[in-house]
Order: structure tokens, then sequence, then C-alpha cells
């Protein structure tokens, strides 16, 4: 599966893909509300799960992000399935994570928005959730601006993050009933 938006190809992802995601998830500015940067064997490995997560959701899942005028890959956004022992679980979670240079510039709001209109509109979800430390101000501001609602009542402290400032987390969350109502959608 490939989505397109203005100014984005998300896809499957290539076998060049792997260095450049590598080194953003070796960028401790990047990784800055994550547990720590990953290696790159780690990085490969996540590399490798996303692959299989498209196997087997059927052409769904984590894409990478290419920008359509440069051919640069500049992270991934998408969804997969957040089953992990928490309140709101079992769940799709939506997600991105992008290269320094990309930030600031829309990205990941429009990355986003074209994976949110793929999950509601093709994948037929009815809901999206996702989630980040509080202070990650950047990722919340993309949920937001995606209209998605913060969950306080399933705030949670994440059980695949150590004990310490990153493990809490809070969540927002969008059904595809809001995301059909929102304004300017043609109905």
């Amino acid at each position: 599966m490939i989505l397109t938006t203005a100014r984005l190809i998300l896809r499957p992802w290539r076998a060049a893909d792997r260095e450049p995601f590598a080194a953003l998830n070796a960028d401790p500015e990047v990784m800055a509300f994550f547990p720590a940067p990953l290696t790159r064997a780690v990085s490969d490995m996540l590399a490798d799960r996303f692959e299989q997560a498209f196997a087997d959701d059927g052409g769904w899942g984590w894409f990478a992000v290419q920008e359509r005028a440069s051919g640069e890959f500049v992270g991934f956004t998408g969804m997969g399935h957040a089953t992990f022992d928490a309140p709101f679980t079992p769940a799709v979670e939506i997600g991105w994570r992008l290269a320094r240079g990309a930030w600031g510039r829309g990205i990941a709001t429009e990355a986003a928005t074209g994976v949110v209109s793929f999950a509601f509109d093709e994948v037929g979800l009815d809901e999206v959730v996702a989630m980040a430390v509080p202070a990650n101000e950047r990722s919340l501001a993309v949920m937001r601006r995606l209209g998605m609602s913060r969950d306080e009542t399933a705030d949670f402290d994440h059980p695949q993050v150590p004990d310490g400032p990153r493990r809490r987390h809070v969540l927002y969350r969008l059904t595809a009933a809001q995301w059909a109502s929102r304004p300017g959608r043609a109905p």
C-alpha cells in the first residue's frame, strides 16, 4: 500500500531507508522523549518489525515517509496494534517520528492526516489512539491538529518503558465519526 499527500509519499520500507532511519533513531534530540537513542542493530530490528507488520496486516502499518520533491526519506508514520497491557488496549495506535530536518514544516501533521484518512476511510477502523509523554509538546500539537481529544481517564504508565520520567503517557483518541464530522470535510 502506498499513500500520497500533497508533499509526501507514505510507502513500504526499502533497504535504502535503513541508514537514514538509524541516523534519526540515534539522534538524541529526536529520541528525547524515548528511553534512549537506538543502536543501528535495534533500529534495523524495528524496521524489520515494520516490514513484517505490512505483511501481517494486509498492506498497512508503519509507513516510510518520503518527500515527493526530493525523494528523501524523512522518517515514518503509520499505525499499529497496541496490544500491551493498558486500560484502552487492544487498540490501533497512530504515530510518527521524523528526522530533525523535517521538523517545523507540517510534515508530521500532513503524514498523520493521510494515515488517519486511510485508517477510517479504507481500513474501516472505528477509532485510533495516540500517546506521548506529557512533555512532548510537538507530538501533542499534532494530535490536536488531527482533531484528537485527550482522554485523561486513560493516561497510563507505559509498560514497555522503564521506570522514570518517560514512563507516564497521555492518551488521545479520535473516532471515525469525529473524523467524518470535522470542519471542511465533504459529506
